[in-house]
């Protein structure tokens, strides 16, 4: 784990500590494990608290950790300093990512920022590799895991071909409510119109007009630090104005 904030006053990692038992309720792949197994999983994860802007993953830096978000939010994007930035997705509470590059032992190909205070958890690459080698249950899950985020990126690849705005913002909100990928949303996001603009690429007021619009459909319901989704589905299905 390391921060970008030459103001923090310790790295990322340097503020790893021990998780509690709540925190540890919070992810989901632990329950597949057998007892044996996910005690050895569970002394070996560790928490951080991840400050605005700090790079959980950096471009170039080799791959140590499995990341999961306990609870925040954060983005996957490219390297700003080499063109125009890119955001890929969201990375909502419940996630874990970074399997493929522990899989092929690889440096980062892309940033991870937290877009608000967040809480990160980690599991060691080696823990990873070893429930890979004596945990069908778990390699299973993470084969899921990169089933669905193919799919994923498949489709934001769709939505950013979309030149309807309140397309772009229906379907990126959809994404960041994935029943597998991102379990601990549930039906409430707690997200902010700017951080959804950073995430859509759009401006705030741009957002909101669109919320607006899909509130009026009954498809979300906007509240207070977030947006509620009434319609998943139809979120998924939306389609763009004819022009």
């Amino acid at each position: 784990m390391n921060s970008r904030s030459a103001e923090t006053p310790s790295s990322l990692r340097e503020r790893t500590r021990a998780p509690t038992p709540a925190e540890l309720a919070g992810i989901p792949w632990l329950t597949v494990l057998e007892a044996s197994q996910r005690g050895e999983a569970t002394a070996s994860i560790v928490v951080a608290e991840a400050e605005v802007g700090d790079l959980v993953c950096r471009i170039g830096r080799p791959a140590t950790y499995w990341f999961g978000v306990i609870d925040g939010l954060l983005k996957m994007s490219n390297d700003s300093a080499l063109g125009a930035p890119v955001t890929f997705i969201g990375v909502p509470p419940g996630a874990w990512f970074g399997e493929g590059t522990l899989l092929k032992r690889e440096s980062y190909r892309y940033n991870i920022e937290a877009l608000r205070k967040s809480l990160v958890a980690g599991l060691p690459m080696n823990s990873f590799h070893r429930l890979l080698e004596t945990s069908i249950p778990f390699n299973r899950y993470v084969l899921n895991q990169i089933n669905e985020r193919l799919g994923q990126f498949i489709a934001a690849r769709e939505i950013d071909r979309l030149n309807d705005p309140d397309t772009r913002v229906a379907r990126s909100l959809a994404a960041l409510f994935h029943p597998v990928l991102y379990p601990g949303v549930g039906s409430l996001l707690r997200i902010t119109q700017h951080e959804l603009g950073y995430l859509v690429g759009l401006s705030r007021q741009r957002v909101n007009e669109a919320l607006r619009a899909l509130q009026a459909q009954q498809l979300i319901r906007i509240e207070y630090g977030g947006v509620r989704v009434l319609d998943l589905p139809g979120l998924q299905r939306r389609m763009p104005r004819p022009e």
